[in-house]
């Protein structure tokens, strides 16, 4: 196997999509090398939207990574192999407000074509340009045991990307 990340067809990816979410979980990450953040994400997923390939992610408005999705036209998924889940779980758990997650992980950032950062230990990563965003209202719930998920009310911002590259070990 090689250790250099390519550029494959998105329907390539075997993965199933719900473990590599869910389970296995991803780095979002926004910005330029300059200046980037990424946070550890669990919810989102992938379909078919405006005759598009696209993903769909949440970030609650006072995570750091929040700042950078909004003032960038770019954002990456990045997923990792199991020996990583160290740097997942930092990166879940740190702002990057306080602390230089890229160095204190070891990770190596590098910028895609879309100008948005990756990761080079990555062993899959979906570029993706944003093209909507939505906020989460709670009386737009319709089942109820939702509202837990919010007990300070810092509601999720919907973004949606179309997915521009996708590479893969």
């Amino acid at each position: 196997m090689s250790n250099q990340l390519k550029k494959i067809d998105i329907y390539s990816i075997n993965d199933n999509c719900f473990k590599l979410i869910a389970d296995d979980w991803f780095l979002l990450a926004a910005g330029g090398l300059d200046e980037f953040n990424m946070m550890t994400a669990s919810w989102g997923g992938f379909g078919e939207l405006w005759n598009k390939k696209v993903c769909f992610t949440f970030v609650r408005p006072q995570r750091y990574t929040y700042e950078f999705m909004e003032n960038n036209d770019s954002f990456t998924l990045c997923f990792f192999d199991e020996e990583h889940r160290d740097v997942l779980n930092f990166c879940g758990i740190e702002s990057g407000r306080n602390v230089d997650k890229a160095k204190k992980t070891g990770l190596t950032p590098i910028v895609g074509t879309s100008g948005a950062v990756y990761f080079e230990q990555a062993k899959l990563v979906l570029e993706c340009r944003k093209l909507y965003y939505h906020d989460l209202r709670p009386d737009n719930f319709l089942v109820e045991s939702i509202r837990k998920e919010y007990p300070k009310e810092d509601y999720h911002r919907m973004y949606i990307g179309e997915i521009v590259n996708c590479l893969s070990r």
